[in-house]
């Protein structure tokens, strides 16, 4: 009798196993895809929505190195990010070593056919403590991701694919975040912040967290041609 109740206990508990087992295989595929990117450098246009200053669509260039370095410079050579790390790239929202995988169910979005994937790190250290993907199983894409972040609130990533699918790299990216106490460097405000007829947005009472939205196109690509370290320094050191 007890070998019938573990028969049918195991049979029971076999369609999740299964499950759980699929949705860590496809999240490592999805990852080793992503991470396959040592480096690259990007014509972007950038569009920053927060709500205490009004900027104009920027272009400039992107430049990401493997695993976080991140350096995005207007075509005048000012830099358009904040000293605070920001993760604009995939690659630095997806986690890395050990990992919980949970398979969360289906959804569409935009006509894509998804099933989402909860990622939970074995590391407490990597700064994520969860992440959600939308995964295109057969073209192993993420098209939204949701990551929870120890120092940086939520940061939530859609992303749109086109000619650069085979990389994982999109063609245009929108980033919603929370934007309490962020600040942007002066370079990329003095132009505008005190421009005539261009009013300042006021900013929410009582020290809630906003959110903040930055959409990025990517014009063009040159994948893992190889950069240097020194393109990332902080030249105010």
């Amino acid at each position: 009798m007890i070998r019938v109740l573990a028969f049918v206990f195991t049979l029971f508990l076999l369609p999740f196993t299964t499950m759980a087992s699929d949705a860590q295989e496809l999240y490592l595929t999805l990852r080793s895809k992503v991470l396959a990117v040592k480096d690259y450098t990007a014509d972007v246009r950038v569009l920053i929505d927060v709500s205490y200053m009004q900027i104009p669509t920027l272009e400039g260039i992107l430049y990401y190195k493997a695993p976080d370095k991140v350096k995005m410079v207007r075509k005048d050579g000012i830099s358009m990010l904040p000293k605070k790390n920001i993760s604009l790239t995939l690659g630095s929202l997806i986690p890395s070593g050990g990992v919980t995988v949970l398979d969360a169910g289906t959804a569409t979005i935009k006509g894509h056919n998804l099933r989402i994937l909860k990622v939970i790190p074995d590391d407490d250290k990597t700064g994520i403590v969860l992440t959600r993907i939308w995964v295109d199983e057969a073209a192993l894409l993420a098209y939204r991701t949701e990551t929870t972040t120890r120092d940086e609130g939520t940061v939530v990533l859609d992303l749109e694919y086109g000619s650069y699918a085979r990389y994982a790299l999109p063609d245009k990216v929108s980033i919603t975040m929370d934007v309490k106490e962020y600040k942007l460097p002066k370079g990329a405000t003095m132009d505008y912040s005190e421009a005539p007829g261009t009013p300042k947005k006021p900013v929410a009472a009582g020290g809630k967290n906003e959110k903040g939205r930055i959409d990025i196109t990517y014009l063009s690509y040159k994948v893992n041609k190889g950069l240097s370290d020194s393109i990332f320094a902080d030249k105010d050191k």
